[in-house]
C-alpha cells in the first residue's frame, strides 16, 4: 500500500513559520486522489489543466526548504539550485519507528517532454511514503559477479534515476539465482552493487569499503564507517578504511555486507558459488547492522515530526 506525502506545501498551508524544528507538522494524505483535490481546490485549477501526475508544487520558496531540510539532515550535495532544476535527483529514506520507507523525487517539472530543461519553467518535488515493513535483514544473500557494464564515474557519483546499469544488473542476478550483483571497474576493483554500497571485514578484522572517487558516496555507508569506529575502541574491530579492493582480497574477506538506506546492512555469504569466510553470517557484520538500526532512533541530529 503507498500513501502519498505532500510534504512541501502542506507545510506552508497549514504551519505558521516556527523557528524550533520540533513544531514540523506534516499531512498524510490517504490516497492520491485525495492529494490531487487539495491542490486543485488550493491553485483553483480549471478543469483542463487538472494533472494527471502527482506533480507537487513549483515555487522556489519549497525548493528551498527542501535544500536546507537536505542540509539539517546531513545531506550533502555537489548541485547548486539552479543545477538542480535542470536534473532530476532521487532520494530513498528509511524509518524504524514507523517501519516504512520514503522515496523523494526532485525534477524539472512539467513542461515540453524534450531533453533540454528550459522547456520546464517549474520544478516538481514528489514524496512517496510505502508502509512496507522495513526490518533487519538477519539471513545472508548470495551474490555474482556483474557483466552488466559498470556507470562511469561522472554518472555513478550522481543520485539520480539514471537506473538502466542498475535494473540489467539486477536481473542478471536474478536469472542465475542470485540476490544482487558486485560491479567491478575497470581496473579491476571492486565498485558497489546495483544499489547499495558493498563493505567488508577482513581476516584481520578491519572494516573496509571501496574508495568512493567512482561510485556512489552513500549517506548509510558513511555513517556505518563513522559508527564502526565504536567497535574499533571497544576492540573488536582493528580499523575502518576505505581503499581500493581487489576482487581476489574482496572474495577471501571474512565478512561481507551491501549496505543503503533500506537495508541498512544485508549480509553476503556467497559470491560466485564460492562461501564468504565460512558461509555464514558473521558477528561483526550483525554488530554493525544493530548498531545502524538504533542509530535511526536514538542518533545524534534528530529533528521530532508530528504527523496529522
Amino acid at each position: 500500500m503507498f500513501f502519498f506525502v505532500h510534504v512541501l506545501v502542506e507545510l506552508y498551508v497549514d504551519t505558521p513559520e516556527v523557528g524550533n524544528d520540533s513544531d514540523f507538522r506534516v499531512h498524510v494524505f490517504s490516497s492520491s486522489s485525495e492529494l490531487l483535490e487539495k491542490l486543485h481546490k488550493k491553485w483553483n485549477l480549471e478543469e483542463k489543466q487538472r494533472f494527471t501526475a502527482m506533480h507537487i508544487y513549483g515555487l522556489d520558496v519549497h525548493l528551498d526548504r527542501f535544500l536546507r531540510s537536505a542540509t539539517k539532515a546531513k545531506i550533502s550535495s555537489p548541485f547548486s539550485q539552479s543545477a538542480l532544476r535542470s536534473i532530476l535527483i532521487q532520494l530513498t529514506a528509511a524509518s524504524k519507528c514507523k517501519r516504512g520507507t520514503m522515496r523523494y523525487w526532485l525534477s524539472a517539472g512539467p513542461g515540453d517532454f524534450l531533453l533540454s530543461p528550459s522547456g520546464c519553467p517549474t520544478s516538481a518535488f514528489y514524496a512517496v511514503v510505502n508502509d512496507e515493513q522495513v526490518s533487519p535483514h538477519k539471513d545472508g544473500i548470495k551474490v555474482i559477479t556483474s557483466h552488466t557494464a559498470i556507470k562511469p564515474p561522472q554518472f555513478a557519483t550522481v543520485k539520480s534515476v539514471n537506473y538502466l546499469p542498475n535494473v540489467l544488473a539486477k536481473m542478471e542476478a536474478e536469472e542465475k539465482g542470485a540476490f544482487a550483483s558486485i560491479w567491478v571497474d575497470e581496473e579491476g576493483y571492486i565498485a558497489e552493487g546495483p544499489n547499495m554500497n558493498v563493505a567488508f571485514i577482513t581476516k584481520e578484522k578491519e572494516l573496509v569499503m571501496p574508495n568512493f572517487d567512482k561510485i556512489l558516496r552513500g549517506c548509510t555507508a558513511i555513517r556505518l564507517l563513522e559508527l564502526a569506529h565504536n567497535l574499533v575502541d571497544q576492540g573488536l574491530l582493528t580499523g575502518v578504511a576505505t581503499k581500493n579492493i581487489t576482487v581476489e582480497e574482496a572474495k577471501s574477506a571474512a565478512e561481507m555486507m551491501f549496505v543503503g538506506s533500506t537495508l541498512p546492512v544485508l549480509p553476503i555469504i556467497m559470491w560466485d558459488d564460492q562461501p564468504i569466510g565460512d558461509g555464514r553470517v558473521g558477528e561483526l557484520t550483525k554488530q554493525l547492522s544493530d548498531m545502524l538500526w538504533d542509530d535511526m532512533v536514538a542518533g545524534p541530529g534528530r529533528i521530532p515530526v508530528s504527523y496529522v
